[in-house]
């Protein structure tokens, strides 16, 4: 950049004088950088919104799963025995008696000898289905050694520890799974069996002549009740009765969410469209979002089928404009009619026939805001970062205009300068001759 020395001759403040200059003419880029910040406000506005209606779209997905109104809950009437049931299980009830743990099938060798040669250890599975595994334990091997070789050797299926005893120490093999199928047989040393493996076992019933036993190699067991998985952790004589019936507090749970998820896309539009004094908003007044908010509000509060309402259900619109949840009412329809309960919050029929619930509505809104190709949120936030890019794209020309003018500016004062001083010289020399002629 050319520079100046300000006001040697002239007196004038040039620095000062270009930059006001330079300030005036770019008045312009500084209304296209107001207008850059309004159409970044915008587009971050738009997708603040559909964030929402991304969560609306979740909550609403949700209930149009069969596993969310299959919700079931699972109690027992024993601490020893922990019941859990997953969604779809069947409601019903069973008693049983558990008659066995589960057991890893453990091993013993007689007191520890370093052995003189190398000592070959053959670990094989009891029933033959996997391949038995040989160790090879070098002569003079201390115990530790002989561990850490058999936990180093892959497909053994056991782990080996050191015991204390009397006569010494001694090798332990434990196998890794539990169960009558972790049984192993050990040769080459001498061993005998601590314990045996051996499955769970549970006797449903226990007092008439249909009674029947389960097994399971671990203490879980996951078929004796479809859905539920049960965990036994103390053998007990006296019947434990599990009860599994459905859950409505978990479906109202889903249902609470829906609710919360709409009130939040109808909060954030209120809030970006305000237009109440002093607000700051983004987009106020935007007929777009606030088109989006009725169309909330109608899911809810349009009749269902013709003559059926949301508020059947607990699902009701208050004075606010809020979308509001009568949980107990909710759970009290589920319990007596689920199909119709199910049917208001989410819909009934395919097709033509189809008759969409309040879920089903606020998801073809969301659909409508927030589809990827043609969601009116998704097209309004590109819009404004096209607009954003433009206008980027306009100020970079400003800078490059400013800068060029500012050169000019610069070269036009210097010349300025230097025209003064050669004036100023040449008065003097004009003023010097004119007192030597008086003189003379």
């Amino acid at each position: 950049m050319v520079s100046v020395t300000t006001g040697l001759v002239s007196g004038l403040d040039s620095g000062s004088l270009i930059d006001s200059l330079i300030a005036v003419e770019a008045n312009t880029q500084t209304l296209l950088k107001k207008k850059l910040t309004a159409a970044q406000d915008d587009a971050k506005a738009y997708r603040t919104v559909n964030t929402k209606f991304d969560a609306l779209r979740t909550a609403a997905e949700a209930l149009q799963k069969a596993t969310t109104w299959g919700a079931a809950t699972a109690t027992s009437s024993s601490t020893s025995v922990v019941a859990t049931a997953s969604a779809g299980a069947s409601a019903g009830s069973t008693s049983f008696t558990v008659d066995r743990l589960a057991a890893r099938h453990t091993v013993a060798s007689d007191p520890w000898v370093a052995p003189t040669g190398d000592l070959t250890l053959t670990i094989g599975d009891e029933d033959g289905d996997t391949p038995a595994v040989a160790v090879t334990v070098p002569a003079g091997a201390s115990l530790a050694d002989a561990v850490k070789k058999i936990n180093a050797t892959a497909g053994t299926g056991v782990t080996a520890s050191i015991v204390g005893s009397e006569a010494g120490p001694r090798l332990q093999l434990t196998a890794t799974a539990s169960g009558q199928d972790g049984r192993f047989t050990l040769s080459g040393l001498t061993n005998g069996t601590v314990s045996e493996g051996a499955d769970a076992k549970v006797t449903v019933g226990g007092t008439g002549t249909l009674d029947f036993s389960a097994t399971s190699a671990t203490n879980t067991f996951t078929d004796l009740l479809p859905g539920v998985t049960l965990t036994v952790s103390k053998q007990s004589s006296d019947p434990v009765t599990v009860d599994v019936t459905s859950d409505p507090k978990a479906v109202s749970a889903a249902v609470q969410k829906l609710v919360t998820a709409a009130n939040d896309v109808l909060n954030s539009i209120k809030a970006t469209t305000s237009t109440a004094t002093g607000s700051t908003a983004a987009l106020k007044g935007d007929s777009t979002l606030r088109g989006l908010a009725t169309k909330v509000l109608e899911s809810v509060g349009r009749a269902i089928g013709g003559t059926a309402s949301a508020s059947e259900v607990g699902i009701e619109l208050d004075r606010y404009g809020n979308l509001t949840f009568d949980s107990v009412a909710f759970e009290k329809a589920l319990t007596a009619d689920p199909a119709r309960t199910q049917g208001l919050v989410f819909g009934t029929g395919t097709g033509a026939g189809a008759v969409p619930g309040v879920a089903q509505r606020l998801l073809d809104v969301v659909k409508e805001a927030s589809d990827t190709v043609k969601g009116s949120l998704v097209l309004k936030a590109k819009s404004s970062d096209e607009q954003a890019g433009d206008l980027q794209d306009r100020i970079e020309d400003w800078d490059l205009r400013l800068e060029l003018r500012r050169t000019t500016l610069t070269k036009q004062f210097t010349a300025m300068e230097t025209a003064l001083s050669s004036l100023q010289n040449q008065a003097g020399w004009l003023s010097s001759q004119l007192k030597s002629l008086s003189g003379s």
